[in-house]
């Protein structure tokens, strides 16, 4: 009863330098009588190497001021329409977007008219000052570390758990 719940305490706006970076987990049927798939045993991996339609996206974007918001994106790499669809209501107008250097983002940027700095991780840069991803990579962590407990979750609760993420890592509840 509590999950769902703490799902909905979401941030309406975030200020200020925002952090914007996607994670990708092996999508799930735990719990479902009839898969569109063949069965993956102990967890499995996925078929092919890389980010595929195998795998769910989770958008977290977060801004200085510790504000976090999430955002299930579907399967695969993330697009600029998910981005345009999930990111506009809830930026201000007149924020700094920091991302990595991925094609969407860069479409999002210009189709919504924000300010965009990119962090290039391939080259190995991974700060330029106060130019980093990383508070939204130590959430990442932080809730891939406390998502083991539960030894999987399904794929359509993904927003659930990480609402709840959400509400220990403000620091309203604890452990």
């Amino acid at each position: 009863r509590f999950v769902p719940g703490a799902a909905l305490q979401r941030p309406a706006r975030l200020e200020g330098m925002v952090e914007a970076d996607e994670t990708y987990m092996l999508e799930s049927q735990k719990g479902a009588r009839h898969l569109d798939r063949p069965p993956r045993r102990r967890g499995g991996v996925a078929s092919r190497r890389g980010i595929n339609r195998e795998h769910e996206c989770l958008l977290v974007v977060r801004d200085r001021g510790r504000q976090t918001l999430d955002f299930h994106t579907g399967r695969g790499p993330v697009s600029a329409t998910s981005l345009d669809a999930c990111l506009r209501p809830v930026l201000a107008p007149d924020v700094l977007l920091i991302s990595d250097s991925a094609k969407a983002y860069q479409v999002f940027v210009a189709r919504a008219g924000i300010s965009h700095e990119t962090v290039n991780l391939r080259a190995g840069i991974r700060v330029r000052g106060a130019i980093h991803l990383n508070n939204v990579n130590g959430w990442h962590s932080r809730y891939k570390t406390w998502l083991r407990r539960f030894n999987g979750i399904a794929s359509r609760y993904l927003l659930h758990y990480s609402g709840w993420q959400r509400v220990l890592d403000d620091g309203r509840l604890r452990t």
